[in-house]
């Protein structure tokens, strides 16, 4: 687990990705390798998320993880897919002893300085901060650092390429969440050239 922190950490961004048709999963890899972006986050929001999960993982060239994982199932679900990682979009302790069980990262999230505290009583030090710009912000994430200093936070929900840069430069960001990269319609389309070429440009802003 420590292994996926650190590759999360090295990429410095996660795409949050939405796909309709689990066709489509392959392709989207190509791009974000392409861009050199080689992570990504899939979201159970569309029925093909799963499918989506399970080529991805079968590609090999990213680093797949679930997101908006509300239940214990849906973790065996996306583990079973293939998925490294899983995102929720609060604390659930049911979720992360799942996750524990399937020996998989779980990266719960965590706005307010209760559910920080309920994520370390579980074991958890990193956490998704979500949604981010409407929590509070980087200054949010400041704030709690300071008495939560072994935290480290992904804030993810609200950022771009104009506030990015705010959010990297605390040293308790581990990465930063983000779908502008990866947009839906563009997938959709079969545009993968230009995914490939805006996951770039998002890459060269964490530089």
């Amino acid at each position: 687990m420590s292994e996926t922190l650190e590759a999360l950490a090295a990429a410095r961004l996660v795409p949050v990705v939405v796909l309709d048709d689990a066709a489509h999963a392959r392709p989207l890899a190509g791009a974000l390798a392409e861009g050199g972006l080689p992570v990504a986050e899939v979201t159970f929001r569309t029925a093909a998320a799963a499918a989506a999960i399970a080529e991805m993982a079968k590609d090999g060239r990213v680093l797949v993880g679930a997101g908006t994982v509300l239940t214990p199932a849906q973790v065996d679900e996306a583990v079973d897919a293939g998925a490294r990682y899983v995102v929720s979009p609060g604390f659930s302790r049911a979720v992360v002893e799942r996750c524990a069980a399937r020996g998989v990262l779980a990266l719960p999230g965590a706005v307010t300085a209760t559910e920080v505290q309920a994520a370390l009583e579980a074991g958890i030090s990193t956490v998704k901060f979500f949604p981010a710009e409407t929590s509070g912000g980087a200054a949010a994430i400041k704030a709690l650092s300071a008495p939560f200093g072994g935290v480290r936070f992904v804030p993810t929900g609200g950022i771009g390429p104009a506030n990015l840069a705010e959010y990297l430069a605390l040293p308790a960001v581990t990465a930063v969440g983000g779908s502008w990269m990866v947009p839906r319609d563009l997938i959709a389309a079969g545009r993968f050239d230009d995914v490939a070429a805006m996951v770039a440009d998002a890459v060269a802003l964490t530089r």
